[in-house]
């Protein structure tokens, strides 16, 4: 596919006869690119669980540290991803990327066949499936290029919202591949046997059924390799100034790409590291996570600039986007928004099972929390619910963004967003105290739905604020560091729920999202819905 040298989205005419169904095009090929980004990277929201259900030898605490491996990972690559566009073209971008998640999803499948695989391979295939959480934000920052300011919104809410489809596309699909040995006359190895009740989205699988557990990485080849295909064959470069200015040539691009992520690792490692407890092959220092999380952005941003020549000359004129005051301000929004959405993704299947497929009953005057509770509903059935909702009004968002303001859609989101939290917790807590924790479970799950709503139409509205606030050339890199940063809740919320849990007070972790959904919806009132403010934009 030849590289665009002349694009004119702003000029009607341009746009008219040959810009629209070139970005179109773009559009329709990069979204189910992000789909598979988005399943890879969040499968261990799924695996977590079958794992917990065939019994394999971890603990729950050791099965949140995979969530949150892939979700840390996921997030940091994200900020070397934000340059890629400007320095080796979307085209090249997108395919070397969605390219790469052939190896988590083989390695995932080859470490499942066995119950006796040590963590540490787990745990590294977690890491490289961050890959896939990378890949939104080039993808993003590539899209913003082909489309005029005023259909931003709703071109990177299909983009967002449909590729954000990969989450739920992973927990219903990936439970119904696992019910069948598809991939057995291919070498996928044998079933294993369910030690406890799991379930898809059709209903509960009882204990004693076979499982091939395996097939959650193996049946992302079905999708992945004929992508690959149509990302070379079908999509663009931009070659302009103001997009990619000086394109290198495609093996010049995925080497710059490979050494760019390579940081993204590095710092990854260290930050997990320092974080993890010695059980899960940390340090065991116990260094606060948010401190470890800020030093990993930074030292991210900081390794990336030292890299030579053009790519340092390309990335000190983006890094001007960290001069300008809303970039932080949108990527405290953005963390409400999409933070919360990918971390309760990561987060819920688990959360259910653990929360309410148990009876939490007194032994000798001690509240235990491992008792199976027969009546409790399956994880795999209804996870999947709540992240399609958000995914689906994503676009919804974008639209109503573009019609009456990205600002005023953003505050209404806010304070749904703290009366959910603060909803949701107090049923959580209610049911872990509970030995018949399911009676809380509907009520638990249709506030879930809620938030999760408000998320999803939260992204969009965000979108739209950002596309007002900056000029064109920094709006990419800004859509790809404030995703970047949001993205972190793909790590944060798990570990913090999973700690909470634990000490058996789930409710003190969503009082906290409560106060912060409420400190963000100040700060959008401040900056963006006042009459007198710098960027009003109701």
């Amino acid at each position: 596919m030849s590289d665009l040298r002349k694009w004119q989205p702003e000029d009607e005419n341009f746009w008219q006869q040959s810009g629209r169904g070139i970005a179109n095009r773009n559009l329709w090929i990069s979204i189910p690119s992000l789909l598979c980004g988005f399943g890879v990277w969040m499968l261990w929201s799924v695996v977590t669980v079958q794992m917990l259900n065939v019994g394999y030898p971890f603990s729950t605490a050791e099965l949140f540290t995979l969530t949150a491996i892939a979700g840390l990972t996921g997030a940091t690559l994200r900020i070397p991803s934000s340059f890629f566009v400007r320095l080796c073209g979307g085209r090249y971008t997108l395919f070397l990327t969605t390219s790469l998640l052939m190896i988590p999803a083989v390695g995932t499948g080859l470490a499942l066949q066995s119950i006796d695989t040590p963590l540490w391979v787990f745990q590294l295939m977690a890491l490289l499936s961050g890959i896939g959480g990378g890949n939104f934000a080039s993808s993003m920052s590539n899209i913003s290029f082909f489309f005029p300011k005023k259909q931003q919104g709703l071109a990177l809410g299909l983009n967002a919202g449909l590729g954000n489809f990969g989450v739920t596309t992973v927990q219903i699909l990936v439970p119904i591949f696992m019910s069948y040995g598809v991939f057995t006359l291919l070498g996928g190895g044998d079933p294993m046997v369910l030690a406890k009740a799991s379930g898809t989205v059709t209903g509960t699988i009882p204990a004693g059924t076979q499982t091939w557990i395996q097939n959650a990485g193996f049946a992302w080849l079905i999708t992945l390799i004929p992508l690959a295909f149509l990302l070379w064959f079908g999509t663009n470069n931009i070659h302009t100034d103001e997009v990619t200015p000086k394109l290198p040539a495609a093996v010049t691009s995925f080497s710059i790409i490979l050494a760019m992520l390579g940081i993204g690792f590095i710092t990854s490692i260290a930050g997990l590291w320092l974080i993890l407890p010695e059980s899960a092959n940390g340090s065991g220092f116990g260094i606060p996570k948010e401190i470890v999380l800020v030093g990993v952005l930074f030292a991210t941003v900081f390794l990336l600039k030292l890299l030579p020549g053009a790519i340092r000359t390309s990335l000190d004129r983006q890094y001007k986007i960290f001069n300008n005051k809303h970039t932080w301000i949108m990527s405290v929004l953005y963390i409400m928004t999409f933070g919360s959405f990918i971390g309760f993704s990561a987060a819920f299947p688990l959360s259910i099972q653990v929360i309410f497929g148990y009876s939490h009953v007194m032994v000798d005057g001690v509240m235990t929390h491992t008792t199976p509770n027969p009546n409790g509903p399956s994880a795999l059935t209804y996870a999947w619910i709540a992240p399609f909702i958000g995914a689906l009004i994503r676009p919804v968002g974008g639209w109503i963004a573009d019609k009456i303001g990205g600002s005023l859609v953003t505050q209404l989101c806010s304070v749904v967003m703290v009366l959910c939290a603060l909803g949701a917790g107090y049923f959580m807590q209610q049911a872990y105290q509970s030995a018949t924790p399911e009676q809380y479970f509907v009520p638990f799950f249709l506030i879930f739905l809620g938030l999760f709503a408000a998320s999803g139409i939260g992204n969009g509205s965000t979108f739209r604020t950002i596309a007002v606030v900056f000029p064109k050339e920094q709006a990419g890199p800004v859509l790809g560091w404030t995703s970047a940063v949001a993205a972190y809740g793909a790590f944060y919320i798990p570990q913090v729920l999973g700690e909470q849990i634990r000490a058996a007070t789930p409710e003190y972790a969503m009082i906290g999202f409560a106060i912060f959904y409420a400190i963000c919806l100040a700060v959008n009132w401040f900056f963006y819905l006042r009459k007198n403010g710098e960027f009003y934009n109701p």
